[in-house]
């Protein structure tokens, strides 16, 4: 999916504008696993025409990066073609000065890339759903020439992890939002106004204890209770 075209109708933030603070200059690129993801680490910029490249798949990532220089790279360890510590490798090899962020969904920094000098940022899920701030801290980092890896990577221990029960409609609703819907786009679905779909998304979040959208999505992962 490229969804780099349609980046001009996004809506808000989804992170609560946890990369705003960042001062990044040029190009950005961001490859992640599903629309959601996608759209999610998209709508968290206020200027979106930082973002050159917004793509599910390794090999459209790199025909992008391959027609002009970027800044900084964030990325997903799996992608729906490809591997982002791969991408990344050779993201790397084409532009040695860009920066880049892999956001592990398996918690983990394959043995191969552990040492890897390109591998400058990493953050776990695990980490990012207990707290927003791991990518914010990422991001800071590698634009300021530093390395990063969050804490349970850092530990090697992965944070508790509580999973509570859902209704039908929080099932549903979390559904919904996995896909990448907006709240407009649930509202239709479930066939009730945009405020009620909101009221319900904040019910999601309240249940699951998180504090936004891809927060409830990637703890819903790991609770078994959705798929991207």
């Amino acid at each position: 999916m490229d969804l780099t075209p349609f980046l001009g109708s996004l809506e808000g933030t989804t992170l609560d504008q946890v990369l705003l603070s960042v001062a990044i200059q040029g190009k950005v690129a961001i490859a992640m696993k599903g629309r959601f993801l996608l759209r999610a680490v998209c709508e968290s910029f206020q200027d979106r025409t930082r973002i050159g490249c917004a793509v599910t798949d390794a090999p459209t990532c790199l025909e992008y990066l391959g027609r002009e220089p970027y800044e900084l790279l964030i990325c997903t360890d799996y992608l729906e073609t490809g591997s982002g510590f791969e991408l990344a490798r050779k993201a790397r090899e084409t532009q040695p000065q860009l920066r880049v962020v892999v956001l592990a969904l398996g918690d983990v920094i394959p043995a191969q890339y552990v040492d890897a000098p390109w591998l400058e940022a990493v953050v776990a899920e695990a980490d990012f759903i207990g707290d927003q701030r791991p990518l914010q801290a990422a991001v800071m980092a590698v634009m300021g020439h530093h390395s990063y890896r969050s804490p349970s990577l850092r530990s090697g221990n992965l944070p508790y992890l509580s999973c509570p029960r859902l209704t039908p409609r929080e099932y549903e609703v979390l559904d919904l939002l996995a896909s990448g819907l907006s709240d407009k786009e649930i509202a239709e679905q479930l066939v009730v106004s945009e405020e009620t779909a909101k009221i319900y998304t904040k019910r999601l979040l309240k249940t699951l204890d998180v504090n936004n959208r891809l927060q409830a999505v990637l703890k819903g992962m790991r609770c078994g209770m959705v798929q991207l």
